[in-house]
């Protein structure tokens, strides 16, 4: 125990001391790249809302807003599963586990994100955009990484709810409210989450199995996995033929084309796996986040144009 906390100090205390190294630390808590995945999806939902171009100030609140609640849940989720973290070798240089934070400054700078997060939203869009990523913080860590992410291997399908809440919060700052099209973008991204996040896991199953973390290819079968993976990319990309009625040809095509080469992807995986051949699941989790990048593109440009819509 005396070792283990002379480490932790000495960890505090030696390179992460430097004010880049230690923005550097921070940065990280809050998981940048899953951030930028997030906004991908707030700004085609205001360009929806809008039925063209928002407001630039408005959609730069929104951003900074969003970005600090993102960062914020993703910091808590570092807090609560450092122990996680320390054992699976995809996460064990986060900086909690490192050292390079403590968890109590890591705690105050997660709740402080989230405060400035909902004043910003509050004051710069409205209470109900505010009130939404609010909701997001507290489902991703209360409901996902408490309840959730130990206890059954489904905890990415209804955990992953939170992922898809940026989509309502940048409808709700353009319109105060929340409508149909933004229910529909929101399944999108909820179908889309497990074909993504469990590709991700078959890579890295033996870490998720060493930190007893169910996560589905760690109780299930490959075969079942793929099944599952090909299932939800099926209803992701029917989900998204729902917002014809609000778009015109432009987006139809491009969620035609992305939206089968999404699909040849998942059934590669899967007919790899049942034939018992190397399979590298990596390419469906890479191709996901494209997918997903150039379908709300097409929204964004879509609502631009501002072409009559199909329906």
């Amino acid at each position: 125990m005396t070792t283990t906390k002379q480490s932790a100090r000495e960890g505090l205390t030696s390179g992460g001391t430097g004010v880049r190294g230690l923005f550097g630390a921070y940065l990280s808590l809050t998981k940048p790249r899953v951030i930028e995945q997030l906004l991908v999806t707030t700004i085609p939902a205001m360009f929806l809302a809008e039925r063209g171009i928002p407001p630039l100030g408005l959609v730069l609140v929104t951003l900074i807003g969003g970005t600090m609640a993102a960062g914020s849940a993703n910091a808590l989720n570092c807090v609560i599963d450092s122990d996680i973290d320390s054992v699976m070798d995809r996460t064990k240089s986060r900086p909690l586990v490192s050292y390079r934070i403590s968890r109590a400054h890591a705690l105050v700078f997660s709740i402080t994100l989230s405060v400035l997060s909902f004043a910003v939203l509050w004051a710069g869009a409205n209470l109900l955009a505010a009130v939404l990523a609010l909701s997001a913080t507290l489902f991703y860590v209360f409901v996902y990484t408490l309840l959730l992410k130990r206890r059954t291997p489904q905890n990415i399908v209804w955990g992953g709810a939170a992922g898809c809440m940026p989509v309502l919060v940048g409808w709700a700052a353009v319109e105060n409210t929340v409508a149909w099209p933004a229910l529909v973008m929101f399944a999108v991204v909820f179908l889309w989450t497990p074909p993504h996040f469990w590709s991700l896991a078959m890579k890295y199953r033996e870490d998720y199995e060493r930190a007893a973390v169910p996560m589905l290819p760690v109780v299930a079968t490959p075969q079942q996995v793929s099944a599952r993976i090909l299932a939800y990319s099926w209803a992701t990309v029917l989900s998204t033929l729902l917002l014809i009625p609000v778009t015109s040809w432009i987006y139809v095509a491009w969620a035609l084309i992305v939206g089968v080469t999404f699909l040849v992807m998942a059934h590669r995986l899967h007919s790899g796996v049942r034939r018992g051949g190397e399979v590298n699941p990596m390419k469906l989790f890479h191709l996901s986040n494209s997918y997903l990048t150039g379908l709300f593109l097409a929204i964004a440009v879509d609502a631009a144009v501002g072409l009559p819509v199909l329906a």
